[in-house]
């Protein structure tokens, strides 16, 4: 048993290591190619990447980041890839599963305003350069869903749970979700991305598939795209400005938010297969 414990434990250890570092030998990779191709120096170029204005690159990189992990996590076996939960047809749960995801938005947006949890403004300005790119949805809508998934529900907590009692399920759902949060590297984004990780881990333990996580997590980061360009002067601001500055147009949209969250959660305990 305790063989068993430490080899999961070295794999976890592996499935985070290999993420950062194919993180970081992609974007290596890309400085030294922007590097031959504009006849500047290595040193600069890479500097140059850390600059908030370069979000149109740093959206091309993520997406063959993404790409990366997939086919790396993929083809290793790390993360098993299988139909057969789709086979199982669960369209009630996954529809659950959407008005779980648009029913947490606000309720999150508003915790993390009241915690005043803000990114660097470093952080911030080069996300929303990525979320102007093109490129932009490719990466944080469709690509980094799947391959953050697989990481770090479909091979780090698959592991954490092969080696703890299934009736201390929440540990291994606590400790993947800590480590969700650590590798976004800063405090507004970490805590936000560890309580969506509880709830995706959650959902990985009933199903024992990604697609519930993918889902929810392709949900999460669309509608953050969406609103982006649907209100540029959100970007800035607060919540209560979407909602014109009433108080009380924002807590009535934050309790039909609960309205939609609290069902969905009932719902998808009675209906998610353990």
């Amino acid at each position: 048993m305790k063989g068993s414990v430490v080899r999961n434990l070295l794999f976890v250890v592996l499935f985070v290591a290999v993420f950062v570092l194919l993180q970081n030998v992609v974007a290596l990779t890309a400085a030294g190619l922007v590097a031959v191709a504009t006849s500047q120096s290595f040193s600069a170029v890479l500097g140059s990447l850390q600059g908030a204005e370069n979000g149109g690159l740093y959206a091309v990189i993520s997406v063959f980041f993404s790409l990366v992990v997939i086919a790396v996590f993929w083809k290793t076996g790390w993360t098993p890839v299988s139909r057969s939960y789709l086979r199982s047809k669960p369209w009630t749960v996954l529809a659950w599963v959407v008005l779980l995801a648009l029913g947490s938005i606000l309720p999150s947006e508003f915790l993390s305003e009241k915690a005043q949890l803000m990114m660097p403004e470093g952080y911030q300005q080069l996300f929303e350069n990525i979320m102007k790119s093109p490129w932009g949805y490719v990466a944080l809508g469709l690509l980094v869903p799947v391959s953050e998934e697989m990481v770090f529900r479909g091979a780090v907590l698959r592991c954490l749970l092969n080696m703890s009692d299934r009736r201390w399920h929440w540990i291994p759902i606590v400790l993947s979700a800590a480590v969700f949060g650590l590798i976004h590297l800063n405090l507004a984004q970490g805590v936000h991305a560890f309580f969506i990780g509880l709830l995706l881990g959650w959902m990985y333990y009933r199903t024992e598939s990604i697609v519930p996580c993918v889902l929810f997590h392709w949900i999460n980061n669309s509608v953050a795209y969406i609103m982006f360009h649907l209100l540029p002067d959100m970007n800035d601001g607060k919540l209560i400005d979407l909602f014109h500055g009433s108080d009380r147009l924002m807590y009535g949209g934050l309790f039909f938010s609960l309205c939609i969250l609290i069902p969905s959660v009932l719902q998808l305990n009675m209906r998610m297969k353990r």
